[in-house]
């Protein structure tokens, strides 16, 4: 009888405000996994917050698809915490990362499985063309990605998200990472395994408005840096370190033209310009320094990530995740 057990996959989804697309959603899961019989389906829902119908018409579906569950954290966490949240309560022996808008088809999901079938551990998706978005957004991330891969030696996946299968043991590796601030999509790279990609294009959102705007992409951006390099340090002292060259050298030749050829030496507005200059560099990289230092005061202070109000029906009193 245990040889004959299905496998079961879990298809994760943080939700925030998505009631407009879920039943679209749902719809396309349901068809997916009626046609793949040769699994057992976890369609496992967070609920990170919201504000409108959307943990309510999670409820729905759940009395009428046992196969839904939900995680329901007691406040607005985001996407990060809420994905590992759902690391935590997921039950499958492989995860399924999905966004609830349904710009990632979940029509690729049986080539995922086919592939980790094969082996593969890490099943990632990357995005051949991004609809439905600006150029400015399609700059700034080719961008993004671009300039995190060149200051770390972690081989950064380019132009993918979160639309992955992961197997067991990949999601029990992320499990053990707690750190608060948090960027899931240098994690999958760094604890390393088998990987693959396979090719997509991604879709405009199906219904309701994107929970993203460009402060919290730069606040991604800076998590995603500041957790996986200190190359930018670096890049300060080295700057620091050529500047201070500089002026000593110009010093120098201020002091022998005095000194040797006695010609005075005139020029407030240049001197005003370098002291501004340079106070204007020991600022950015004061700030620099603080982006860090912040980082690890929040990370010193050792809180729980999340705290749950309810899995599925039931109060969370556990709270020592």
């Amino acid at each position: 009888m245990e040889e004959n057990k299905k496998k079961l996959v879990t298809i994760l989804i943080p939700a925030y405000n998505e009631h407009e697309v879920i039943p679209l959603l749902y719809d396309r899961l349901v068809k997916l996994m009626n046609e793949q019989t040769k699994y057992d389906f976890e369609v496992l829902f967070v609920n990170d917050g919201s504000k409108d119908d959307t943990l309510e018409l999670i409820k729905f579906l759940r009395k009428k698809d046992n196969r839904i569950n939900y995680v329901n954290l007691s406040r607005n966490y985001g996407k990060e915490i809420a994905m590992i949240a759902g690391f935590d309560y997921l039950k499958g022996d492989c995860l399924v990362i999905i966004d609830a808008d349904l710009q990632d088809p979940p029509e690729l999901i049986p080539e995922m499985l086919k592939y980790w079938e094969e082996g593969y551990d890490d099943v990632y998706a990357r995005r051949k063309s991004r609809k439905g978005e600006s150029i400015l957004k399609k700059f700034t991330s080719w961008g993004f990605y671009r300039t995190l891969q060149s200051m770390t030696n972690i081989e950064i996946q380019k132009d993918t998200g979160d639309f992955r299968l992961l197997d067991r043991r990949c999601v029990e590796a992320i499990k053990t990472l707690r750190e608060s601030q948090r960027y899931t999509k240098g994690l999958y790279s760094w604890i390393g395994y088998n990987k693959k990609e396979i090719l997509y294009d991604r879709d405009p959102r199906a219904a309701g408005k994107t929970k993203w705007n460009y402060r919290k992409l730069i606040n991604l951006s800076l998590d995603g840096i500041t957790s996986f390099t200190t190359s930018p340090l670096r890049w300060a002292a080295i700057v620091g370190i050529v500047i201070s060259v500089v002026a000593f050298l110009y010093g120098l030749k201020v002091i022998l033209k005095t000194l040797i050829y006695g010609v005075d030496v005139s020029g407030y507005a240049s001197t005003m310009v370098a002291i501004l200059f340079l106070g204007g560099i020991q600022l950015v990289f004061l700030g620099l320094i603080g982006e860090y230092l912040g980082r690890a005061f929040y990370e010193v202070k050792g809180r729980p990530l999340y705290f749950i109000d309810t899995y599925n029906e039931e109060k969370e009193t556990n709270m020592k995740k």
